[in-house]
C-alpha cells in the first residue's frame, strides 16, 4: 500500500487549506490529507508529517512516523510540547525567508538611523525641525545572530554602507563583518553598537539574555530592533530602558505572548514601533517546494533526515 503525508496544524481552515494546495501542487505524486480528514487505516500509512504548529496529541496518532517537516523556521514552540519525541523533526531553512529578513532588517534599521521615529513625533506635534543626519558608515550595527539569517542582513547592511558588526554564540567569521562570540564577546559588541538587531533563536541560553546590564552597555541614543523572538529580552527592562534614556527607540516585531495584548502599554510608548511578527513571513510556494525537494530525496534514498537538536534548541 502506498504511504500517505499527513498535514498537521492548529492554522484556520482557510490558511490550512492554502498550504494543502500549494503543498500538493508541489509533489503530486504524493498524497497529502490534513489528519482529520484520514480515517483509521491512512492514519496506519502516514510515514511523514508536514506540520504547523501540530497538536503533539495528533502526532501520535501515527503508529508508522519516521519523520517531520515543520513549516516554520522557528522551532522553539515544538521543542517545548514534543520533548521524548523521537522522530526527527527537519525545520524550514529556505532562503527566500533569508532574503526577506535582510530586506526588513537593512528597511528598519535605516528607519532608526535617518530618525524617523522622532520625525513622526514632530508630525503629531506639528514641529518643523531638521535633525542631525548620520551617514551610514557613520552608523555601527551589531547583529546578534550570524546564521543563514545574520549573514544575510549582514550583506544587505554592508551594501547600504553601514559598519557591522555580529555575535555567536560560538566563533564563526562572515567577511567584512567584525565578529564576537561568547559572553565576553556579547559585551564587547553591545559597547560597540548604536544599532543592536537581535536576530537569534530562542533557547534556553537565549531566554531573557538581554536586559538592564545588557541595556545600559549600548551608547547613548542607541536603537534595538528584535526580530528574533519576546522572549530573548526582559521586557521591562526594555522598557525602562527608554524611559530612562539608555536606549532611544525600540522596534518590537516579536512578544512574549502573540498577538500583543491591546492593553499592554508597549502600544502607546513613544519610544516603542509595534509590528505584527511581518519582519519575514513564510513563503508558501518556496518553503513547499524545499519541503517537496527534502521528501523526493528522501523517498529516493530511504534515509532520514537530520532533524533539530532539542538539547540545543534549534
Amino acid at each position: 500500500m502506498s504511504s500517505r503525508v499527513a498535514l498537521i496544524t492548529r492554522l484556520s481552515k482557510a490558511a490550512e487549506d492554502n498550504w494543502l494546495t500549494v503543498l500538493s501542487a508541489a509533489m503530486p505524486r504524493e498524497t497529502i490529507r490534513p489528519i482529520h480528514a484520514l480515517s483509521t487505516e491512512e492514519l496506519d500509512r502516514v510515514d511523514i508529517a508536514i506540520v504547523a504548529n501540530p497538536d503533539p496529541v495528533d502526532l501520535g496518532r501515527l503508529p508508522n512516523l519516521k519523520w517531520v517537516h515543520s513549516l516554520w523556521a522557528g522551532v522553539e514552540r515544538l521543542v517545548l510540547e514534543l520533548k521524548g519525541f523521537s522522530h526527527p523533526i527537519v525545520r524550514l531553512i529556505d532562503p527566500d525567508l533569508a532574503r526577506t529578513m535582510a530586506e526588513a532588517v537593512l528597511a528598519w534599521t535605516l528607519y532608526l538611523s535617518r530618525d524617523m521615529p522622532a520625525y513622526g513625533l514632530q508630525q503629531r506635534q506639528g514641529l518643523w525641525q531638521q535633525l542631525p543626519y548620520r551617514s551610514a558608515p557613520d552608523t555601527r550595527v551589531g547583529l546578534l545572530g550570524l546564521g543563514a539569517l545574520g549573514r544575510a542582513a549582514a550583506q544587505q547592511l554592508q551594501l547600504a554602507g553601514f559598519a557591522v558588526s555580529g555575535w555567536s554564540r560560538t566563533e564563526k567569521k562572515v567577511e567584512g563583518v567584525t565578529t564576537y562570540f561568547g559572553p565576553g564577546g556579547l559585551e564587547a559588541m553591545l559597547k560597540a553598537s548604536d544599532i543592536v538587531v537581535c536576530l537569534l533563536p530562542l533557547t534556553a541560553e537565549t531566554t531573557a539574555l538581554l536586559g538592564t546590564r545588557e541595556f545600559e552597555l549600548l551608547p547613548a541614543n542607541a536603537g534595538f530592533i528584535n526580530f528574533g523572538r519576546g522572549r530573548i529580552i526582559k521586557t521591562l527592562d526594555l522598557v525602562a530602558a527608554l524611559d530612562t534614556g539608555a536606549l532611544k527607540h525600540a522596534v518590537l516585531d516579536v512578544f512574549e505572548n502573540e498577538p500583543l495584548d491591546g492593553k499592554s502599554s508597549l502600544w502607546g510608548h513613544r519610544g516603542v514601533t509595534v509590528l505584527p511578527h511581518i519582519s519575514a513571513p513564510t513563503n508558501p510556494s518556496t518553503a513547499a517546494q524545499i519541503v517537496a525537494d527534502r521528501i523526493v530525496q528522501y523517498r529516493a534514498d530511504g534515509l532520514l533526515p537530520d532533524g533539530i537538536d532539542f538539547n540545543r534548541g534549534y
